[in-house]
């Protein structure tokens, strides 16, 4: 059914209850014209005549009479449906499908979840984490968050924090392996490689080389699509591993991992958060998104400052 024609039916509905196009055009608000052109827009279109109309009064037809009885109970059902809606995209409540990552992410996006589930009990989290880039549409995604250098194409998007690829080791590895001194020196060390586990190709380290963001070859001792894993291995002392500044920092700030080669960490990409039009989007993802912005815009849990990663980097036991 055409919005035009939806108008027409509700005027009609209107003028058979009321019996004045003064009062429909009151109750409506148009024009006592308009509400005349509506219904006379409805009875050229069924080819019938519904009114009975002088200047004065207007009364149903047999035929307007029988089209009352039965599209009355279907507008009103249309109408609550509407008014539905309205109060359903309105509502802090419900369900709520997010995206975004499976690696490095959890620890960033758990804390927020049950922050917000907190401050509304009812809402219901649909959450699916993954590496491979999804189709938004076919997603069903209220708010998504992703890794990378610029929003994806077709949404909207607001930076949150620069992702650090920090390499590190623990001290105990150090004690045992000595300390790599530049970046040729990690060919001869056990490196951890972690496999997308989106796709299973081998992500390269990559580091910073002047202004440039270059591929660091290594060879690998462990290779994994599990970051969990990956993490255990380096704290275990087994392996060197570039790992995300959100998972490494905890680490780090506690002594229990130390930043190597503190001048190569590249931060070019960022996490961001994204959506689609505000205009269109339900109440409960407007409120996600702004405590995203309010909680992870800059935040400093997450990201290591340069005077605590050089105060931390080892200064002893090169090789």
């Amino acid at each position: 059914m055409a919005i035009n024609e939806l108008r027409s039916i509700t005027t009609f509905v209107t003028a058979a209850e009321l019996g004045s196009l003064r009062k429909v055009a009151a109750v409506m608000g148009i024009t006592p014209q308009a509400a005349s052109q509506a219904l006379a827009q409805l009875e050229r279109q069924l080819d019938v005549r519904l009114f009975h109309r002088t200047t004065r009064v207007m009364s149903l037809t047999d035929e307007g009479r029988q089209f009352l009885e039965e599209a009355r109970p279907a507008l009103r059902g249309l109408q609550k449906a509407l008014e539905g809606a309205k109060r359903a995209k309105e509502e802090i409540a419900g369900p709520l499908r997010v995206v975004g990552p499976r690696s490095t992410f959890q620890r960033v996006l758990w804390p927020l979840l049950e922050a917000f589930c907190q401050q509304y009990p009812g809402i219901v989290p649909d959450v699916q984490l993954e590496d491979r880039i999804g189709n938004w549409v076919e997603d069903r995604v209220d708010v998504g968050f992703r890794l990378g250098v610029s929003p994806h194409e077709g949404v909207i998007a607001r930076r949150l924090f620069p992702v650090q690829l920090i390499i590190c080791a623990s001290p105990a590895y150090l004690r045992t392996h000595g300390t790599p001194g530049n970046l040729a020196a990690l060919q001869s060390h056990r490196c951890s490689v972690f496999r997308n586990p989106g796709t299973g190709a081998i992500v390269p380290w990559r580091v910073k080389s002047g202004n440039d963001l270059i591929e660091q070859p290594v060879v690998p001792a462990i290779c994994t699509n599990d970051e969990v894993l990956e993490l255990q291995a380096v704290l275990a002392g087994k392996v060197i591993a570039q790992l995300a500044g959100v998972t490494a920092a905890p680490y780090i700030r506690s002594g229990q991992l130390v930043p190597l080669l503190v001048d190569h960490i590249p931060d070019r990409a960022s996490y961001w958060v994204y959506f689609g039009s505000r205009t269109s989007q339900t109440a409960r993802a407007r409120a996600f998104i702004d405590l995203a912005v309010e909680r992870l815009v800059d935040n400093r849990e997450y990201v290591l400052t340069d005077k605590e990663l050089r105060a931390r980097r080892p200064t002893a036991g090169r090789r």
